[in-house]
């Protein structure tokens, strides 16, 4: 049995997990998690879950609450709370579920003890990937994605063996405003931009499918854990997310990754780390694979694509200014306070207003993400 530590529990990701630990009780063995702000969702997960001892809030106020209810548990909370829920309690595998910039000093704590850690935080990578790659060369901890596409790049990697590779394809719906017109952009609101045609996820990661920020992160991300250059890989529009993934070879032709647009079978692939049997739902009527849409990526539509290759390109501290000033544009434009085209120009203006650092420590980056978040929220009070 597997025991796990589940950060990010409450999310979209996490409740998912918890589905697949529900599912597989003699396989896995939830032993804490965090909830952020969400307290009410420890009651649930705890009743569950009755053997977890740990649970860490984002508040202090929610965890004194809950350890006054629940006085065998210890209850944690803040960013410390994460990092102590890591040194204190032992596991197998650590969980990141966690959303935005907080998850990144998770991983790195989580690699230094020398856990696998099954990652579903971009800002990990994003952020923080030269660390993370560090850590790992230097025989500490594991690292396997959670992410729909790049758990189908890892199994396509396997299945091509040393077949000659022209390009790894990484699929993209386009958002929900993938088919409103380029001069109409300018006017669509956060209730347009939240409504997904596939995918049911939370509002930061939707917004971000919308500006296709996610899939500029993916790109990084994947070039980090497979040590290749961006320019071995592309993106694939496909409007029905049901190809994840796609290698195409020297010779011809093309390898797919292919599965319904649901979050249980790559969380459940990175679970087992690819090793063993698992149970999650399974389709067994292949007529719905039959329609399936392909379009080429338009840079035009979606700028933010471009930022995250120049970011990339720049290095160093550059992704932690992309990352912050993306988080708080997508805040302000959830919150009505900036329009939707704002959102890339803002990330645009941080990039090249914030002081670059060549090779930043995970402090560096902690402090450029909080100038960052300081420069870019006051930018946003110009446009309220």
């Amino acid at each position: 049995m597997k025991t796990l530590i589940l950060l990010g529990a409450s999310g979209s990701i996490g409740n998912q997990t918890i589905d697949i630990i529900k599912d597989n009780p003699s396989d896995y063995l939830l032993v804490a998690f965090s909830v952020g702000e969400r307290a009410d969702a420890a009651e649930r997960i705890c009743k569950i879950f009755p053997g977890v001892k740990t649970v860490c809030f984002k508040n202090r106020k929610d965890a004194l609450a809950f350890e006054e209810a629940h006085p065998k548990k210890r209850a944690l909370y803040g960013d410390e709370g994460l990092l102590t829920m890591l040194q204190e309690v032992h596991c197998d595998m650590v969980v990141n579920a966690l959303v935005g910039f907080v998850g990144l000093a998770p991983t790195i704590k989580a690699l230094e003890l020398n856990r696998t850690v099954a990652l579903a935080n971009k800002e990990s990578l994003v952020v923080g990937g030269k660390l993370v790659n560090d850590l790992l060369d230097q025989g500490h901890g594991r690292l396997i994605p959670i992410d729909s596409e790049h758990v189908g790049i890892h199994k396509l990697l396997r299945k091509a063996g040393k077949k000659p590779i022209k390009k790894i394809h990484i699929t993209a719906s386009g958002g929900a405003l993938r088919n409103i017109p380029l001069e109409d952009l300018c006017m669509v609101t956060a209730k347009e931009a939240l409504a997904h045609p596939t995918w049911k996820m939370g509002k930061k990661i939707t917004i971000d499918c919308a500006t296709m920020m996610n899939k500029g992160f993916e790109l990084i991300e994947a070039c980090v854990l497979y040590r290749r250059p961006m320019e071995d890989f592309a993106i694939l529009m496909h409007d029905e997310s049901q190809i994840h993934a796609a290698l195409e070879f020297v010779q011809g032709g093309y390898l797919c990754d292919v599965s319904a647009p649901d979050m249980h079978r790559p969380i459940a692939y990175a679970l087992c780390e690819g090793k063993c049997r698992y149970k999650v739902k399974k389709v067994k009527d292949l007529s719905k694979f039959k329609k399936l849409h392909f379009h080429e990526f338009d840079p035009r539509r979606y700028p933010a694509v471009g930022l995250c290759k120049k970011a990339y390109a720049m290095g160093g501290n550059a992704m932690a200014i992309l990352n912050a000033a993306n988080e708080v544009a997508v805040e302000a434009f959830l919150a009505g306070r900036i329009r939707y085209l704002r959102i890339a120009r803002e990330v645009e203006v941080a990039l090249q207003s914030i002081p670059y650092i060549a090779n930043p420590t995970l402090t560096d980056l902690i402090s450029t993400d909080r100038l960052t978040r300081g420069f870019a929220t006051e930018r946003m009070k110009v446009f309220r």
